[in-house]
């Protein structure tokens, strides 16, 4: 990885260079080299360019140098689109040059895999030798739309529009898509980067850049891969808590297709993306499904005030559609706003006797532009109304473009946020093509209109919580846990034998019943004895991650015969089921009373490093999923989400002859695994399974612990 202690403002040099070299030009139409080249003398450019090619004379009417070092000027920008096989070259003499900032166009390296790791490998080294960040390789290039550079520095078709939407994407290829999608509805960027291969500089240091950067008001990423997934998670939080600028992400490859089985509930239960869902929740980004649903999010906070409710009005000239954003307002949380005295006295006064002059407010199918005039400025003056939807549809007396544009005009007199419907698609163009102009969100769909509202008031008015680590626990006994699992290790055991496991909960002050390993039966009752009945019998072998399969398991045993039976019939199970596994007894165990179960896990991912898992335990819990994840560690505000998350989480509270379960309880041992998931990296996957939490005041316990090294 080149340096970054000069980064900052090698990046600024990228964005605002006032001398910029193409190393690579050509003249054919239709290539890459020529048309960044193009691209950069068509945008109006605010600086100097040099195309440096060691075959041409002149391009574009611009002299061309056969190599960077023989341009006696200082070059801020250098953008390599040689191929592969001498771009290293290339940057070597940008190094001999002293330009420290770079773009790499070119493909043929990481991505292709074989030598094009070699060569992605050399160009870091050439990059580290002489201070030098770049962009790339295998990347579309960088436009900033800012007058004072006007800098195109791609292969795009086209130059966006000015605005202030921040774009970052892995893709290239996707990035021509969505210029071209933006450029028909009128969305503006303020930067627009393809990062590619990111190499050297990386999505968590533009978002670093865009957070400072004054043209940039919302930001949109495209990830197909999060290799620093708690730096990911830090510069998000960093940039919402200290600008309020939201972040919307794409992270592709939802699906893990082709992943081997994992041994336990949570490594089965818990895919790679539905931690990156987790993560991304903590840390405030706004994870989207497709590119449409980005957008739509995207401008209603970038055109818009923030909603400081979710009391809105709704304005239609049709009954049925503002009964259908109705029926989508409520499922996405928001309220119908309860007019003033004032506001319905105005309604009567000028709109029709037939008109409906409740929320949603019908002005009925020939209303004109007066009509939405009066209902829109009335609503938006209504102190109980944080918000308006206007919906249209095109009927033969409906003066759509006059309408748009009375719409804009309201707009901008109030500081409260206006979206709007226009339903239908050949005879409203004109109509949303002025809306889309004047910076008015507009949704072909009810639906998406209410989303993206829904979207903006959750951002606005939900604060971002840092993780209080005050509240982690300091009585619990790291060096005995790690003590315990590195013996295990150095034996070569792959999983802990469950009264060792146990052992490790318990330094982390997790509770466990009162327990004994045992290897006959007459020590199993006498051990019962001891304890006091009711007693659980378990199979105790690293063989057998899931005892209840091979039925090495018993419950409620309440006399030293029935334990002696037990101990018998688990024994004669095992070896007919598990012939081949290593016994290292049986674990004698008192029988925890009856409560509500859940289960409770951690795994490691690659990315985001050690996650928990919560949800409904018991033996139904790969059949109803309902599961819910947090990155660790956690607090008492996270552990309280990610319990009412679940479906479930009714129960603990209690209903229809269930008593309120002890919710403290679960919550202080859901930190307490948090803490051991981030102490105790050794651990691979954990699974309690159940835990038992009895009622309210009378804490929780261990049933089944399973720890896999």
């Amino acid at each position: 990885m080149s340096p970054k202690s000069h980064l900052r403002e090698h990046m600024e040099k990228i964005f605002y260079p006032e001398s910029v070299a193409v190393v690579g030009a050509t003249k054919v139409p239709g290539t890459v080299p020529h048309d960044i080249i193009h691209n950069i003398l068509k945008a109006d450019f605010q600086g100097i360019v040099y195309p440096v090619s060691p075959k041409e004379k002149f391009i574009a009417g611009a002299k061309c140098y056969k190599y960077i070092v023989d341009i006696d000027d200082p070059i801020d920008l250098a953008i390599i689109v040689f191929p592969s096989s001498v771009a290293d070259m290339a940057l070597e003499q940008c190094g001999n040059k002293g330009v420290k900032s770079v773009i790499i166009i070119s493909a043929g390296f990481r991505e292709v895999g074989g030598k094009g790791i070699e060569k992605e490998q050399k160009i870091l080294e050439i990059a580290d030798k002489y201070d030098i960040n770049f962009i790339g390789p295998n990347c579309l290039g960088v436009i900033n739309t800012d007058p004072k550079s006007m800098l195109n520095a791609s292969f795009a078709r086209k130059m966006p529009e000015e605005g202030t939407i921040g774009f970052l994407s892995q893709s290239g290829a996707l990035c021509t898509a969505v210029l071209d999608y933006a450029q028909a509805k009128h969305i503006g960027f303020s930067k627009f980067i393809s990062f590619g291969n990111k190499a050297d500089i990386n999505e968590i240091d533009l978002l670093r850049y865009l957070k400072d950067d004054p043209k940039t008001k919302v930001i949109l990423m495209y990830l197909e891969e999060v290799s620093k997934g708690r730096e990911l998670m830090d510069v998000a939080r960093e940039i919402i808590k200290d600008t309020g600028k939201p972040i919307l992400a794409i992270k592709s490859g939802r699906t893990d297709e082709g992943a081997s089985a994992a041994a336990s509930h949570t490594g089965s239960l818990a895919g790679s993306d539905l931690v990156t869902d987790a993560a991304f929740k903590q840390a405030g980004i706004i994870r989207c499904n497709n590119i449409e649903e980005m957008f739509n999010k995207a401008i209603a906070m970038a055109y818009q005030p923030m909603p400081k409710s979710n009391n809105i009005a709704i304005i239609t000239n049709a009954g049925g559609p503002g009964v259908l954003t109705t029926d989508a307002a409520i499922h996405e949380g928001l309220e119908l706003a309860k007019f003033s005295d004032q506001t319905t006295a105005v309604f009567k006064k000028y709109l029709p006797k037939t008109a409906n002059i409740k929320n949603p407010v019908d002005v009925i199918g020939d209303a004109r532009a007066d009509r939405y005039k009066v209902a829109l400025s009335q609503a938006l003056k209504d102190v109980n109304v944080d918000g308006a939807f206007v919906i249209l549809t095109p009927q033969s007396m409906t003066d759509i473009d006059t309408i748009a544009t009375e719409i804009v005009n309201v707009a901008e007199q109030y500081d409260k946020p206006l979206y709007a419907s226009f339903m239908g698609e050949a005879d409203v163009a004109s109509g949303i093509d002025i809306l889309q102009r004047n910076k008015i969100p507009h949704y072909s769909l009810p639906e998406s209109m209410c989303k993206s509202f829904a979207t903006a008031y959750k951002f606005e008015n939900h604060k971002l919580n840092e993780i209080d680590r005050t509240e982690l626990y300091n009585d619990v006994d790291k060096e005995s846990a790690r003590k315990i699992i590195d013996d295990a290790i150095k034996k070569g055991k792959k999983i802990l034998p469950e009264n060792e496991a146990d052992r490790v909960l318990e330094t982390y002050g997790i509770p466990v019943p009162e327990r004994k390993l045992v290897t006959s039966a007459e020590e199993a009752a006498k051990v019962a004895v001891d304890i006091g009945f009711p007693v659980v019998l378990k199979i105790m072998s690293e063989d057998i991650t899931h005892k209840f399969d091979v039925k090495g398991v018993v419950i409620d045993l309440h006399t030293e015969k029935e334990t002696k039976d037990a101990y018998e019939s688990i024994m004669h199970h095992v070896t007919k089921f598990r012939p081949d596994a290593k016994i290292d007894g049986i674990l004698v165990e008192k029988m925890v009373p009856k409560g509500q179960e859940v289960i409770l896990g951690i795994k490691r991912d690659p990315a985001f490093g050690p996650f928990i898992m919560y949800g409904l335990g018991g033996i139904f819990v790969e059949v109803f999923k309902d599961v819910s994840f947090r990155v660790a560690p956690i607090d008492k505000n996270v552990a309280s989400e990610i319990i009412e998350e679940t479906k479930s989480s009714k129960m603990l509270h209690g209903t229809r002859g269930i008593e309120p379960a002890d919710v403290d309880a679960l919550q202080n041992t859901l930190i307490r695994l948090g803490q051991l998931a981030v102490d105790c990296p050794q651990i691979k996957e954990l699974d309690i399974n159940p835990l038992i939490v009895l009622e309210k005041g009378k804490g929780c316990f261990v049933a089944d612990a399973n720890i896999m090294l």
